[in-house]
């Protein structure tokens, strides 16, 4: 099968188009025919070994694992022996850890995976695992998110950002999203109650305050969040935008969360599980949520995707096609 191969860290040039043996499922897991992936920072990260602490998980000098890719949708192709929820042919979608989506087929935990929704494509399947999961958890379990809330979205048109305004507003929230000029419709158009422009306003200084703020971009102090918090309220930090930054957050969140009634927390990496992949399925099967895709590549152009994706200003999520035939 071919798949992405990396050996070294480094830009995206490091990625390389390998035909590597296909992998054979374990008593637990069913083997996946992937049709579409998605890419996400963890990728590039990854792929660079940056930030440093990157490499103590993955390898100081190379990486441990070298391959990419969490999010996947396909067709089950085998299973293991102990496998009872899927049957071969079966169309899933879902998440095969940190790396092995970026190839034509994936060995893949079967907890890991739930039924694909009919009433949406692969690739809008394999844009609505990390990135939906990520939201949820940091809205629900990490901000405790209520019906009637005034949220604020930070980082409303990128991959985590598109999800937190729809999964927010599906919770009965008034939602405003920051984003660019150029993405204000589409923020407003998956259910944003208002949006602000950063490019011209600054959102820390309208004067507004918030129940509840979800910043997938992480380039504020905790100091400012604190002052656009209502009391009681909560900011939950997915993103960072510099180390400096993200040790700010790290230490100072946590104190200020002692002193007065607002919490200010950095988000813990999301963990796929599959009750949480059942409730992504249940909101795109009713409509509730929609994938917000930019940009399609196909397996071989996987290092021009990261290098887009890198840039920091992908519309929602950019997704990795393979070159199957019987893809339908």
């Amino acid at each position: 099968m071919k798949a992405i191969i990396f050996t070294k860290y480094g830009p995206p040039d490091v990625l390389q188009l390998k035909d590597i043996e296909k992998p054979v499922p374990k008593d637990n897991e069913v083997l996946v025919k992937v049709y579409a992936s998605s890419a996400n920072p963890l990728d590039w990260h990854r792929m660079r070994g940056e930030p440093f602490l990157v490499r103590l998980s993955d390898g100081l000098l190379k990486p441990k694992v070298p391959m990419l890719g969490a999010d996947i949708s396909g067709c089950i192709e085998a299973i293991g022996k102990n496998v009872t929820e899927f049957h071969p042919g079966n169309e899933v979608f879902g998440d095969c850890g940190w790396a092995g989506g970026f190839a034509e087929y994936a060995s893949v935990p079967e907890k890991n995976l739930v039924l694909k929704p009919t009433n949406i494509t692969f690739e809008e399947a394999a844009a609505s695992t990390a990135v939906a999961i990520t939201a949820l958890q940091g809205l629900r379990d990490n901000g405790h998110i209520q019906s009637g809330q005034k949220v604020l979205i930070n980082g409303a048109s990128g991959g985590v950002g598109t999800f937190a305004v729809q999964i927010a507003k599906s919770l009965g929230c008034e939602v405003t999203g920051v984003c660019s000029t150029r993405n204000q419709d589409i923020v407003r158009s998956i259910g944003a109650d208002d949006t602000i422009d950063y490019t011209q306003e600054d959102f820390t200084k309208q004067g507004q305050k918030y129940d509840l703020i979800y910043d997938a971009v992480g380039n504020r102090s905790v100091f400012v969040y604190k002052r656009i918090l209502k009391s009681h309220g909560t900011c939950i930090i997915t993103g960072f935008s510099s180390l400096p930054r993200f040790f700010q957050h790290m230490i100072m969140g946590p104190l200020i969360s002692i002193i007065g009634n607002k919490k200010i927390r950095t988000q813990p990496v999301a963990k796929p599980n599959h009750r949480d992949l059942l409730f992504i399925k249940e909101l795109l099967e009713t409509g509730k949520i929609k994938p917000v895709i930019d940009r399609h590549y196909p397996l071989s152009e996987t290092a021009e995707a990261i290098r887009y994706l890198e840039k920091g200003h992908a519309r929602g999520k950019v997704i990795i096609t393979m070159e199957h035939n019987d893809i339908t």
